[in-house]
């Protein structure tokens, strides 16, 4: 049987999953039991619904007076440098999302803590991987500097789990598309700036080709999946740092031609930038089978479902 969570630390929860993740564990577990940490001014949602804390990741002494002085132990690593920022500044994604993970993991090692979840990404795959149905496991091969941290991360976590026993799990995230928050420097980022565009101005430029297939999924998904795994048994598991996980694919001109059915005058160009190469070097769809059948995961929405709903919240926050 897995121990249960208690006093949670949530790293990184100013980003994109992070600030969505927080408010449902809080409804879960309680305000005052899930500590909020960035080194991001948050916003007034996550500082005064709970305690908040400024952490860099890469600060160890730092994590270790947050875990001491809230008793916790459980953490979700969620801070990160994404993609095509880590390209921009490959010795900033190195720092920040190794150093980052080995300080989070040795801390919640040296105080036995629960459980950390260290999440992973399409990005760890690479040219030679089979990009339709990517098995759980294949070459991982990637060749961004966001994927080779990400490729370490894994091995790292599957380390310290067998090696140490610390219950340490993650999820390879496809592209998240989200009503909330804005993306934070990935490669799937246009999949959410499209919606904004589309309603504020109706026009916008793609950094992708049309026919660019990637594996996406909606927020409510990514938030439900995460904790799942992490409320999963143990003896459930039979992987740790590095579940395949899936929603759904599409092109970047299938999602335009949803889009057209409630915006019709909707216009798209597609202009591919240096974002194009790390896209078409990732899968086009996934097979999460092992989630799907050690913990019970199955994605809620679909193409037409995200783009209806994204739409909707939008319009009501009067985007």
């Amino acid at each position: 049987m897995s121990k249960e969570m208690k006093r949670i630390l949530v790293t990184g929860a100013c980003g994109q999953i992070g600030s969505e993740l927080t408010p449902a564990l809080r409804a879960r577990y309680g305000n005052e039991n899930v500590v909020a940490s960035d080194i991001a001014e948050p916003p007034p949602v996550l500082r005064e619904a709970g305690p908040f804390e400024f952490v860099d990741v890469t600060q160890r002494e730092r994590i270790e007076e947050v875990v001491d002085r809230y008793k916790i132990d459980t953490i979700f690593h969620m801070a990160a440098i994404l993609s095509a920022t880590g390209e921009k500044d490959p010795q900033l994604a190195w720092r920040v999302n190794i150093g980052g993970l080995y300080n989070v993991l040795e801390v919640a090692r040296e105080r036995g803590l629960v459980r950390v979840f260290c999440p992973s990404s399409i990005a760890v795959f690479g040219p030679e991987t089979p990009k339709e149905n990517t098995p759980q496991e294949t070459v991982l091969r990637p060749t961004t500097m966001y994927g080779i941290t990400k490729v370490t991360g894994e091995l790292l976590g599957n380390y310290y789990f067998h090696r140490f026993g610390l219950d340490v799990r993650g999820l390879r995230y496809p592209g998240i598309i989200s009503a909330e928050t804005m993306p934070g420097g990935g490669t799937t980022d246009y999949a959410v700036e499209i919606f904004y565009e589309a309603l504020r101005h109706g026009r916008y430029t793609c950094f992708v080709r049309e026919d660019t297939v990637l594996p996406m999924m909606y927020m409510p998904d990514c938030i439900r999946a995460t904790i799942m795994l992490m409320e999963a048994d143990l003896s459930r598991l039979t992987y740790h740092a590095d579940y395949n996980l899936s929603g759904l694919s599409f092109s970047a001109g299938e999602l335009v031609a949803e889009i057209k059915k409630h915006i019709p005058d909707f216009v798209c160009e597609f202009k591919p930038d240096f974002r194009q190469q790390i896209a078409d070097s990732w899968p086009r769809t996934i097979d999460d089978t092992p989630a799907r059948e050690d913990w019970g995961w199955a994605p809620k929405y679909d193409l037409a479902a995200m783009v209806e709903d994204m739409l909707a919240k939008l319009r009501e926050k009067g985007v």
